[in-house]
């Protein structure tokens, strides 16, 4: 039973970094798509305001940058949504360019496009992941290899 535990967990978090990486190709296609194909429309950012992670000791603080945006689509509908890590450049009040898809509005962004940028976030990310999942099963490989010759991790 104790042995179960040496292949549960590895495979749990091979599940777990197998979704992060789809997660994240679904994310890079979109916003893709949206730069490529989306409609474009005049929007203003009605709030900007930042959240902080980490601090307290010897760990570093991480800021991040979020604004709240709205824009009128072109059938008329008036969309507001939220986006991380954009400029800290863009206040509040400001007009921007906001790309959309017609069918999904909720998922506009304000960023510039930046294919390139974008890319290689992706390709960083998934190799993360991919590192996570060969150390997973390199894990498992080991655990078997122990468990099989020695019999059994107990006497």
């Amino acid at each position: 039973m104790f042995e179960l535990l040496f292949y549960a967990v590895p495979t749990l978090m091979i599940a777990g970094f197998g979704y992060g990486a789809f997660a994240l190709v679904r994310r890079a296609r979109r916003i893709g798509r949206t730069w490529s194909h989306g409609l474009t429309a005049e929007g203003r950012c009605l709030r900007m305001f930042t959240t902080t992670s980490g601090g307290g000791g010897d760990t570093a603080v991480s800021t991040r940058v979020h604004h709240v945006y709205e824009f009128t689509t072109r059938e008329g509908r008036a969309v507001r949504f939220e986006e991380a890590g954009g400029p800290a450049t863009v206040l509040e009040g400001d007009i921007v360019t906001v790309r959309y898809q017609p069918e999904r509005p909720e998922q506009a962004t304000a960023r510039r496009p930046a294919h390139g940028r974008l890319a290689a976030g992706t390709g960083c990310g998934l190799v993360f992941f991919g590192v996570g999942i060969a150390f997973c099963v390199g894990f498992i490989a080991v655990a078997h290899m122990i468990f099989t010759e020695a019999g059994g991790l107990m006497p």
